[in-house]
């Protein structure tokens, strides 16, 4: 073999290694990150996480519309981050680093005329609360609107569900006005006067009814209000180069307090309070979730929303849904954008927060404060 010949297959060798290299770097880079070892990966902890009861509504998409929001999402109820809290391989909590305030206890709840029907019903006799809970109606809806019976309690002095072992003389009965399906109409209201009436035939009581006309006109207009004010802010954060693993993003996100919610692919940032509706909502492509191998999973896109009118402005929910935004686009080399993969200027968020304040305002002016039990049923 001439040293020309060997030459030729030295030189062969090198380019396959050097094609072999870049091809293993490329794939490697392209590659979806993962979560580092070290950590434990929040899907696989051995302790349930639950998400808290609300069943909000899917929030999708970068629209504005309304109440003259900019640069998030807006929808209605009609018919139909500067700062960047440090990483440091443990759980941040956003609301130790903003000092939030408690929100006070909930005062309001239950049938209230502000955003109810109600017919008061009286019966010849003292009831039983194990013969109201018998009498109910099967369904608690009055076509899309909530239905509820309340009696009164004289020890308690308040208004409660019927309760066995309790006596009652005085009910009322009530159906929700509006909701985000729209206002309540004549075919809903007679089946809520269906619903009374049978519950009060079997308790031997009698019904006061409203008006319908003049019910379903306040029906009208507060579901007018309401959908002027129903403010549902989404953001995309999108991966810069490499795509992320589904394990990836909980992993980051559970560094800034958020735990794994009911729906593979979605994420909660939980209220201070028992029982109330997530601050904020991350969510990733379910199937990549749901993936046998979900590791080899490619997520491009997160989707972090706020409902507004579900938190209390107290827990200052624009504020940390800035902050988590910026704290996962720098630990993962992501953007914030809107649904068009727009890229979103720090510039356009004081204008978002300032509308948000006279939004709370407003909220607060008519008595549906965000994150009251009024609000959360009103907007829901």
């Amino acid at each position: 073999m001439s040293n020309f010949q060997l030459g030729l297959i030295i030189a062969g060798a090198l380019v396959l290694i050097v094609v072999v290299a870049y091809n293993a770097w490329t794939t490697h880079r392209n590659a979806p990150k993962r979560p580092r070892p070290a950590e434990a990966d929040p899907a696989q902890e051995p302790v349930a996480r639950h998400e808290p009861a609300f069943d909000g509504a899917v929030l999708t998409g970068a629209v504005l519309t309304g109440a003259g929001l900019t640069g998030a999402v807006l929808a209605g109820s009609g018919a139909e981050g500067e700062a960047e809290p440090g990483f440091d391989g443990h759980a941040v909590d956003l609301r130790d680093a903003l000092d939030l305030p408690v929100p006070t206890a909930e005062r309001r709840g239950g049938l209230d005329p502000l955003i109810d029907a109600i017919a008061p019903i009286v019966a010849e006799q003292q009831v039983s609360g194990d013969a109201a809970l018998a009498a109910l109606p099967p369904t608690r809806r009055a076509g899309s609107k909530p239905f509820a019976v309340e009696g009164f309690n004289d020890a308690a002095q308040q208004w409660e569900t019927p309760q066995p072992g309790q006596r009652y003389l005085q009910f009322q009965a009530g159906v929700q006005l509006a909701n985000r399906l729209g206002a309540l109409n004549e075919i809903e209201f007679s089946e809520f006067v269906m619903k009374a009436q049978g519950f009060a035939d079997a308790i031997n009581a009698a019904p006061d009814f409203p008006d319908m006309l003049h019910e379903v006109a306040r029906a009208r207009e507060l579901d007018q209000f309401a959908s002027e004010h129903d403010a549902q802010l989404t953001f995309v954060l999108r991966a810069r180069h490499a795509a992320w693993s589904p394990g990836y993003v909980q992993q980051n996100a559970a560094r800034l307090g958020l735990v794994a919610g009911a729906i593979p692919g979605r994420l909660v940032l939980p209220a201070q309070g028992p029982g109330l509706p997530p601050v904020l909502t991350l969510t990733y492509d379910a199937q990549a979730a749901m993936s046998g191998d979900p590791e080899q999973s490619a997520v491009r896109d997160i989707v972090l929303s706020l409902d507004v009118a579900q938190v209390h402005r107290s827990q200052q929910p624009f504020a940390r849904l800035r902050e988590v935004a910026a704290a996962l686009g720098e630990a993962m080399d992501g953007v914030l954008c809107d649904q068009n993969g727009t890229p979103l200027p720090a510039m356009t968020m004081e204008p978002i927060a300032a509308d948000l304040e006279q939004l709370y305002d407003k909220l607060d002016s008519r008595e549906l404060s965000a994150g009251s039990a009024l609000a959360r049923r009103l907007f829901s």
